[in-house]
């Protein structure tokens, strides 16, 4: 008898078989028990039904959700394909041009929803207005009417390291309450130029601008011409109370003579009067003499000619630069050897024997003219786009070569200038510096491919002016790719897409510069790269003065 039906049928009395079976039956509990037996039954049906029920949902959702999710890995899979489809041409497809071919699945070469082959190129991101200069003085930054002293200053490298050396000097005449005698400037460097502070910069703005900050004079007075000038070589990043220390020295010796200028003073840590002092000697004050930006304002004009924009690429693949970072990368064995033989000569360049590979990895290394092309072409700009190098001579046997073969329109002081324009310039390399520093800042995009002096002046003018944009590589990863592209080992359309995937922040959008903390100085932002905060204030920030920072736990792989 199956349970169904032991539950359907009355069932026996167990004393009925208790008493054999011979006594009178009870009177019979059916109608009062069957009630019962069906609700159960009922109940028992129900539940059933809701568990196979929920089973069968649980399969029909897993089944739709698996179909789905194939669905989206396809829509990706296309979209990516979509992108190398739409993006540039190989070299031997594009005959060394830098094309963009249609879309294979649409004859009109119309993008994918959502996907851009090439980015604005000339344009930078930023909300009109948010940002802004604010470098005016307080009404509590008064100068102080007593002076303890002179200090002479004698600027060291070259024009822009020196232009960042001065800066930090007014800081620090600032910081000790001194009258600055107007700087020397370094003629013993590579570039062995004669000129002097009056020959590159507007002597009389430069004290004129900095009149309510401090004292600028041309020279000592006659009462203290004969004394003889304490000598000190200042520490490297030092902070305030260094400088205020030697206060009494000044005091005493009348005149303190500092030898050197070039990262004497922190980046961060200080208020934010000597900050916005820094800015305005640094971008406002130290503009460069008059036949010096008016020849730069007529480069700029004869490069943007029909309104055509163009890139200043700080190129700095030059002989002194590669001696001192010991890169030899695309060089002959000879090259090399005399790159070598120059860096021994040099006293104080302290690193001598340096291996060419390991620092070209570790990005230590200026791109090479090539890969300069390379990264351009990546980037996405035509064969057809105005760049003027900034740089002196290239070192090696191919120069410029490779460059130009991809991109002919290549402009400098040189063919921009007639000789008459430039027979003043001549042997001054310090001035052409000066040309090259205006035309840098007033471009469309400018773009460095080693971060010195240079660039992180030029950078840090651009961001001052409204973030400009600026682009470089990241030196790690981008010469890998290269070196995988020369391989075979990655194809020209998966190298677009990835240089360009590496490099898509790295425009010179506004960030906060990270200060590196103790024994970091070496490897952290300059002030002067990026002077925010300090000296340009966000209209949406709790407060404009942003000064107070906490050392960051690790900057070192920040890629902007």
């Amino acid at each position: 008898m199956t349970r169904r039906r032991q539950l359907l049928e009355p069932q026996e009395d167990p004393e009925e078989h208790a008493n054999g079976g011979d006594m009178v039956k009870a009177p019979s509990n059916k109608k009062r028990i069957r009630p019962a037996l069906l609700w159960t039954v009922s109940v028992r049906r129900v539940v059933m039904a809701l568990a196979v029920f929920g089973f069968l949902s649980f399969l029909c959702k897993f089944t739709v959700v698996s179909h789905m999710g194939e669905l989206d890995n396809n829509v990706v899979s296309n979209r990516h394909e979509a992108l190398e489809e739409t993006v540039v041409v190989s070299d031997e497809e594009s005959d060394g041009d830098n094309a963009v071919v249609q879309n294979k699945n649409d004859p009109e070469g119309r993008k994918p929803p959502g996907i851009h082959e090439i980015p604005d190129l000339w344009t930078q991101p930023i909300e009109p207005g948010r940002y802004y200069k604010c470098i005016n003085r307080s009404r509590k930054e008064t100068k102080s009417g007593h002076s303890n002293g002179y200090i002479q200053v004698h600027a060291n490298g070259g024009l822009n390291q020196m232009k960042l050396g001065i800066s930090d000097m007014v800081a620090v005449a600032k910081l000790m309450n001194a009258t600055l005698i107007l700087p020397t400037l370094d003629s013993n460097s590579f570039w062995t130029d004669s000129s002097n502070f009056k020959d590159i910069f507007d002597w009389r703005h430069f004290m004129d601008v900095l009149k309510d900050d401090i004292d600028i004079v041309e020279s000592l007075p006659p009462k203290l011409a004969s004394v003889k000038a304490l000598r000190r070589a200042p520490i490297s990043w030092s902070k305030p109370h260094y400088y205020r220390n030697m206060v009494p020295l000044l005091r005493r010796n009348k005149v303190i003579y500092f030898t050197h200028t070039d990262s004497r003073l922190v980046n961060n840590g200080l208020s934010t009067a000597i900050q916005r002092l820094r800015c305005r000697a640094m971008f406002e004050a130290l503009r460069f003499a008059d036949d010096i930006e008016e020849l730069g304002k007529k480069f700029v004009n004869r490069l943007r000619n029909n309104s055509e924009p163009y890139i200043a690429l700080h190129l700095r693949y030059e002989k002194d630069m590669l001696a001192f970072t010991g890169c030899s990368h695309n060089l002959t064995s000879a090259e090399a050897k005399e790159l070598k033989a120059m860096r021994y000569g040099v006293s104080h360049w302290k690193d001598k024997e340096i291996n060419s590979w390991e620092k070209r990895h570790r990005g230590g290394c200026p791109l090479t003219p090539r890969e300069a092309a390379l990264f351009l072409k990546a980037l996405g700009y035509p064969p057809s786009t105005r760049i003027y190098i900034v740089a002196g001579q290239i070192y090696g046997q191919e120069g410029i070569g490779p460059l130009q073969a991809k991109y002919p329109n290549l402009y400098n002081h040189f063919n921009l200038a007639s000789e008459d324009e430039l027979r003043p310039f001549k042997h001054h390399q310090n001035k052409l510096a000066a040309l090259d520093y205006i035309v840098a800042v007033k471009s469309d995009v400018f773009v460095y491919t080693f971060d010195g002096n240079m660039a992180k002046a030029v950078k840090g003018h651009r961001k001052f002016e409204g973030f400009l944009k600026t682009s470089s590589p990241y030196q790690p990863d981008f010469v890998k790719l290269v070196d995988r592209l020369d391989k075979g080992f990655t194809p020209w359309k998966r190298f677009l897409v990835r240089v360009r995937n590496l490099h898509a922040g790295r425009t010179g959008l506004p960030k906060l510069r990270q200060p590196g903390g103790l024994h970091r100085m070496k490897s952290e932002e300059s002030f002067y790269a990026n002077p925010f905060p300090g000296c340009i204030c966000d209209r949406y920030a709790m407060s404009p003065d942003i000064t107070k920072f906490k050392p960051s736990v690790d900057h070192a792989n920040i890629r902007g």
